[in-house]
């Protein structure tokens, strides 16, 4: 190895464990997440990356029959009229049978191409897959480690997002729910 590697190797070594000594797994996740415009892609690079599963496919299990109110002001919040429609879907997603994720999404019906909402409607595609192609940006409203409103009890990390579209429009707002699978 040549003089110049080698002693670029403990600065490349200081920047990536930081100042303060190597980051937790759990920062390292959060970092993940922060790295991409929908959580279906980081946890599935996520996975992959750790070798949760052979197969780091990202599967939706929808949960049905239990619906939950959405915030107050969640139609503000959307921008949406009194006549839109919103949608809503309750999901756990699993990589390789490990659960790592509970969300809640409610998002604007009308925005989205009947293609997917009728994906969302009938198919257990998550949400990011099938909105991906309206190149949706992700705006983190709010995170705290453990559990907050609508989360189940074992959260390890909870945040609150707005998705949005390339023109500011708002698209969806979640709350997910990041489970200690993430951290094995």
């Amino acid at each position: 190895m040549g003089s110049e590697r080698r002693r670029a190797l403990p600065v490349l070594a200081a920047l990536l464990l930081g100042a303060s000594g190597p980051p937790s797994t759990l920062d390292q996740f959060e970092q993940a997440l922060a790295a991409q415009p929908s959580a279906t892609a980081a946890l599935g690079q996520w996975c992959a990356a750790r070798h949760l599963a052979p197969d780091p496919q990202i599967r939706a299990a929808v949960i049905s029959g239990r619906t939950n109110d959405p915030p107050g002001d969640l139609r503000r919040i959307l921008d949406l009229s009194g006549d839109d429609r919103m949608g809503y879907r309750h999901v756990r997603l699993t990589c390789g049978g490990k659960l790592l994720s509970e969300a809640h999404n409610w998002y604007a019906t009308g925005r989205l191409t009947p293609e997917m909402n009728r994906t969302l409607d009938d198919t257990d595609t998550p949400f990011g897959r099938v909105a991906a192609p309206l190149r949706f940006t992700r705006e983190r409203l709010a995170g705290e480690r453990g559990a907050a409103d609508y989360c189940p009890r074992g959260t390890v990390l909870s945040h609150r997002a707005l998705l949005r579209l390339p023109d500011g429009a708002a698209l969806a707002y979640v709350v997910e729910c990041y489970t200690a699978a993430n951290l094995e």
